[in-house]
């Protein structure tokens, strides 16, 4: 029979502090590996969030953030009332689901089309070539969509689209200042850009499969169709579910680089978002800052909002979310 000093000396005994201590002992150069990358998040994330209260008062910079009186939900009712506020949070919605429904699907797609080529040097030159636009920057992939998408004038024949189109006997389009054309362009835009790096993530998740499992199924007369329906998509679903949920994350927030480097006074209809918005009434010539704040606090809101239900209802299927 244990002694009462055994016991007590023993791990199930120990408090919650003790075995704190111990762990933080065991593991202490891990935890020194990751403190500076803490520190700046705490720097730079988490401390510039005291400008949150702009959004609750009436901004003076000669009182500063702090001194600045308090305002109430006075912006928040501004906000709701701009016409252009509602404007740009519609053209955001819909140019994100375009990217969600066509853009999201197609990244899936190409990692498990890019995986099923067997001739190593074709699929390596593939890769290259889907991940190169990543690589660039907007303000540059940008330029290159506008050559490409430029319309005819008396001094050029205009960018190959539109070149191509001529040949064929159609009439050329005005692309970049055609309102219903602008978010089909956005989202294809951002497919070509972005997809190579998306399918990165998938590509780790299927090399992660067991061989055994293809082998298998190549004994048992399944065909390379068959091995990606049933055992390719199944076990990269988890991955699917994670990127699934980060994207939904977006479905408020757009991506001010691209559309900032694309849109003009033309497309304002369709192709205005909140990104480009909340710029121009703050940063952009305007001194709306604490109309602007309250519109990204909004937005952040209703982003958290959709990945933490987004999370529930994934989880409902049996598949891992991000928490």
């Amino acid at each position: 029979m244990a002694s009462p000093s055994t016991i007590a000396r023993s791990p199930a005994s120990k408090t919650a502090w003790q075995r704190f201590v111990a762990y933080m002992r065991k593991y202490w150069f891990i935890y020194l590996l990751v403190l500076p990358g803490l520190i700046c998040m705490i720097v730079f994330n988490y401390g510039t969030m005291y400008g949150i209260q702009l959004a609750f008062k009436d901004y003076s910079p000669r009182a500063g953030v702090w001194g600045s009186p308090w305002a109430g939900f006075s912006h928040f009712r501004d906000m709701i009332e701009d016409p252009n506020f509602i404007r740009a949070l519609k053209n955001t919605v819909i140019i994100n689901v375009y990217k969600l429904a066509f853009g999201f699907t197609f990244n899936v797609l190409l990692a498990l089309l890019i995986n099923e080529m067997k001739i190593r040097k074709v699929k390596s030159v593939v890769q290259t070539c889907v991940y190169l636009p990543y690589f660039l920057s907007w303000v540059i992939f940008a330029g290159l969509v506008q050559v490409f998408l430029e319309y005819p004038s008396a001094a050029d024949m205009g960018g190959v689209v539109n070149q191509v189109i001529v040949s064929l006997g159609g009439t050329p389009i005005d692309f970049l200042k055609s309102p219903g054309l602008f978010r089909g362009i956005l989202t294809v835009s951002n497919i070509i850009k972005t997809a190579g790096y998306s399918a990165i993530v998938y590509f780790a998740a299927i090399a992660g499969i067991d061989p055994t499992l293809y082998e298998s199924a190549a004994i048992d007369g399944a065909n390379r169709k068959d091995m990606m329906i049933h055992i390719t998509l199944p076990r990269i679903l988890p991955s699917v579910a994670v990127m699934l949920i980060l994207e939904l994350a977006g479905l408020f927030i757009s991506n001010f680089d691209q559309v900032y480097n694309l849109y003009s006074n033309y497309v304002l209809s369709t192709g205005d978002v909140l990104s480009t918005y909340i710029y121009r009434i703050s940063l952009g010539g305007g001194t709306e800052f604490e109309l602007s704040t309250a519109m990204n606090l909004v937005m952040n809101l209703l982003g958290l909002v959709v990945v933490l239900l987004a999370n529930k209802i994934i989880e409902r299927l049996d598949v891992q979310g991000i928490f």
